[in-house]
């Protein structure tokens, strides 16, 4: 059969050694596209098969894969919403599944019946809510909502079949949920204090009496990481003492702490199994996340066959403690799902993403580098260098900023990046400071500095990139999306000279406006968030004006992209309207491309093809010099 190849160019190239380089093929940003992203929820019952989420039909709808088989059935088919599983109901034909308007982050639950009869269990046009699982025998559904006050979320119930609710934790201190027991009489909040200082508590819902686990004298960072069956152990993982987080077992009755497990990275949390056989461990290693599962029954790590070259994006253990679901890829792949049985000696795969047409060895394998920023400061970055990039043969260059405040880059398979690469862009994905997973030092070093140090950070990976003898020096522009996005503009308006162009997505140009007008669900982090960035109700509001690019766009010299979501709630579409008349003021070049029924970021296939057949385009003209995107 013929395959559909919509070959843009066929580059044969001779290296500066005289090898010759084989020939790459280059794709269309829709064939990217045709990959399939699937996201894991829930075992069935009987557990042959697994509830799914799937983009497959273009928007994201709900799907069943069988084990024996490996078939996927759609159970959802919406052209309009996307729509997320998330678990069985058990003991009938019925699932429930999440959904918002547009992107607007108001998310609801959803039973849907065998008839298809769909029913909104947590309905209201401010509402937001989340699923927070079932009981034990299955009979009782828990979820999270802010009905009673828009600000703060309580926990409530329902009796499966009833499906009326029954408020069991009224947050009246508006602190953040944090987990539970599994029966919910010992709910894990958390008071955020900063970004990287918080208070943990247990609440005993039988007795009203709190218990602080943060230990009061020692601030720092304290996550929670469950509790075993029988309520007797908390687990949560800190920064008290140490560079990086570790995992402590905390004895309820007693008080008494233990730690579990540390090493010289992240410790990022820890899940145990239904019956508590089995514990996993994740570790944020260097931009990937590693997993260490042990049988606690005989106190021995779990091995299961490896697959070559592949991250962990995802994983869980059924319910009866037999099967391990995991989630593999590669930064050229995305994530497949694999069957593992407890014991056995193979894996199953049970999905095949990868669009047929695109040829895993065309694209790029991620690296992992590092160089000095201004100060010295040595900044992890990941790396794709073009497979066409030679001496010879110079290729343009990106920085690419993540979303944060406090995010990070890591090893994953990213198609908009693996797109731009194989079109002849190198791209430097930086983890200025500030990234979260390389230590509590590094991730405060951008607290009421950013567009200073941050973005130095990111002109030094500039540089870094102008050091490598098949990079074109003059060709070099910057992109990011949310935080990135800012990045993006602080570089265009307070270092204008330093990139040829800037790609800015859905990215804060105003931080007095969005400091003010922040979701009234992140109450609870608030103040954290005016601690790092600075309370724009104060005297912070002069440096809050003075680093929003909004307010400095005549400095902007070089052409710039802006991409929007209509129904954004974190960065409202006036804020990037506002910048492209700015950008226009001064007469530079602005494409600004606005979709109206999406959020903060694009989750629909003709909307994200639209926006980065766009970006390609707006580079190959205005920093490639081509005009060849597609």
């Amino acid at each position: 059969m013929k395959k559909i190849l919509y070959l843009i160019s066929v580059i044969l190239l001779v290296s500066c050694t005289g090898k010759e380089v084989r020939k790459i093929n280059q794709y269309s940003i829709a064939q990217f596209y045709k990959n399939i992203n699937i996201r894991f929820a829930a075992f069935s019952p009987d557990e042959t098969k697994i509830l799914v989420t799937s983009n497959e039909t273009g928007i994201y709808n709900v799907f069943e894969i069988n084990f024996s088989d490996s078939t996927r059935r759609a159970v959802t088919s919406s052209e309009t919403e996307s729509l997320f599983a998330l678990d069985y109901v058990y003991g009938t034909n019925q699932i429930l599944y999440s959904a918002d308007k547009g992107g607007n982050e108001n998310d609801h639950i959803y039973l849907l019946d065998e008839d298809g009869k769909t029913t909104d269990l947590t309905p209201g046009d401010a509402v937001k809510a989340s699923f927070n699982g079932f009981s034990k025998d299955k009979k009782v559904m828990y979820f999270l909502s802010n009905r009673r006050d828009p600000q703060f979320f309580d926990l409530y119930k329902m009796n499966v079949g009833e499906w009326k609710e029954e408020m069991i934790w009224e947050n009246t201190e508006g602190l953040d949920y944090a987990g539970s027991t599994r029966d919910r009489n010992i709910i894990a909040t958390i008071k955020s204090i900063t970004t990287s200082e918080n208070k943990l508590f247990l609440f005993d819902r039988t007795t009203g009496i709190t218990t602080e686990v943060s230990e009061a004298d020692k601030p720092g960072s304290y996550s929670a990481s469950g509790f075993t069956s029988d309520n007797a152990y908390f687990f949560y993982t800190t920064d008290i003492g140490k560079e990086f987080t570790y995992l402590v077992q905390y004895e309820i009755a007693t008080g008494e702490r233990k730690i579990v497990y540390e090493t010289d990275w992240d410790v990022i949390g820890s899940w145990l199994s239904e019956n508590d056989r089995y514990r996993i461990i994740g570790i944020n290693e260097d931009a990937r996340i590693q997993i260490k599962i042990t049988d606690l029954s005989t106190g021995e790590d779990v091995t299961y066959p490896e697959i070559a070259g592949a991250n962990i994006n995802n994983l869980a253990i059924s319910d009866s403690e037999k099967y391990l679901l995991l989630n593999l890829g590669t930064s050229k792949t995305p994530g497949d799902m694999y069957l593992y049985e407890f014991g056995g000696k193979e894996m199953k795969r049970l999905t095949s993403t990868m669009n047929p047409d695109i040829n895993p060895d065309d694209l790029v394998d991620a690296t992992v580098v590092r160089y000095p920023s201004f100060d010295g400061l040595e900044i992890p970055a990941i790396y794709y260098k073009p497979l066409m990039a030679t001496k010879k043969s110079r290729v343009p260059a990106l920085v690419y900023v993540h979303g944060g405040p406090g995010g990070q880059s890591m090893m994953y398979y990213n198609p908009v990046i693996q797109y731009l690469s194989n079109h002849g862009y190198a791209v430097l994905a930086v983890n200025n400071r500030g990234s979260s997973g390389y230590g509590k030092s590094f991730y405060k070093m951008d607290d009421r500095n950013h567009g200073d140090k941050d973005l130095k950070d990111c002109i030094w990976g500039k540089k870094w990139l102008q050091s490598q003898n098949y990079i074109d020096t003059a060709k070099i522009g910057i992109i990011g999306g949310s935080y990135g996005g800012f990045m993006t503009m602080a570089a265009m308006t307070s270092a204008p000279n330093e990139f040829k162009v800037g790609v800015n997505l859905f990215g804060v140009t105003n931080w007095l406006r969005t400091l003010k007008s922040i979701p009234p669900y992140w109450a609870s982090f608030r103040d954290a968030l005016y601690t790092e960035m600075g309370d724009p109700f104060s005297a912070d509001s002069v440096r809050l004006y003075n680093i929003s690019p909004l307010f400095h766009g005549e400095n902007v010299i070089n052409p710039v992209m802006v991409l929007q979501g209509a129904n954004d709630p974190r960065v409202l579409q006036v804020e990037s309207d506002e910048m492209v008349e700015a950008i226009k003021a001064s007469g530079v070049t602005v494409e600004y491309v606005v979709f109206p029924d999406e959020g903060h970021g694009f989750v629909k296939r003709e909307n994200e093809i639209k926006a980065y057949s766009r970006i390609l385009a707006f580079l190959d003209t205005y920093l490639k010099g081509t005009g060849e995107g597609s």
